[in-house]
């Protein structure tokens, strides 16, 4: 039985978006943990920031520090709220095991990333604050977005749903008649919001008749 154990205090959460289609998901869960005062660490893989402009035409300054001051501005974040660092920057203090998050949510999350977690990777940030993560036994969730699923992908997500790690597939319901793409999008950042303690308003809960 893996044991689970959950910072109660409002430390750093860290939102991870990677290649995978559906970056909307993981801006909106960072505008939304903002919003609810909670200190957010970001780290963008390289295909993360091609998804950002194919998707969403968001161009991403090169040097992190104005990345930061830019989607700082853009969610509204109050200053040293927000901090991104760079793929690759292994000075980040959250690739140490001495200073670990309270929850990592990786939003979207590819199949490439959950096999490179699976398997224990370290190859840049994103793996290694995962692998943090995992060891320190603090919370991680990763929002797959990819389909159809081969049994490699199925047999990784199992491995770490042993370890603790919450799957969240970005599947939106539709039992509360959404009219708008926002509506879908923000039914998935509130399942996510759900699981880490966050209160929200975005989405209706589901009653039974």
């Amino acid at each position: 039985m893996i044991r689970k154990i959950y910072a109660v205090e409002n430390n750093i959460i860290i939102i991870a978006i990677t290649g995978a289609s559906g970056a909307q998901y993981g801006l909106r869960l960072l505008e939304c943990l903002i919003q609810a005062q909670h200190n957010v660490n970001l780290i963008i893989s390289p295909a993360g920031r091609v998804v950002l402009r194919t998707e969403l035409n968001l161009i991403l300054p090169p040097r992190v520090k104005e990345m930061e001051c830019m989607l700082s501005e853009r969610v509204g974040a109050s200053t040293g709220q927000l901090r991104v660092f760079g793929y690759r920057q292994w000075s980040a203090p959250i690739a140490s095991g001495s200073n670990p998050p309270q929850a990592m949510v990786v939003c979207p999350c590819t199949v490439g990333t959950v096999g490179a977690i699976a398997n224990g990777l370290s190859a840049n940030l994103i793996e290694r604050t995962a692998t943090v993560t995992l060891k320190e036994h603090r919370q991680l969730i990763l929002v797959i977005r990819e389909t159809p699923l081969t049994a490699l992908h199925l047999e990784n997500m199992l491995r770490l749903a042993q370890l603790g790690v919450t799957i969240l597939p970005a599947c939106p319901g539709f039992y509360f008649k959404p009219q708008r793409i926002e509506e879908l999008i923000d039914f998935i950042v509130a399942r996510v919001l759900d699981h880490l303690h966050v209160t929200h308003s975005l989405s209706s809960r589901y009653l039974s008749c």
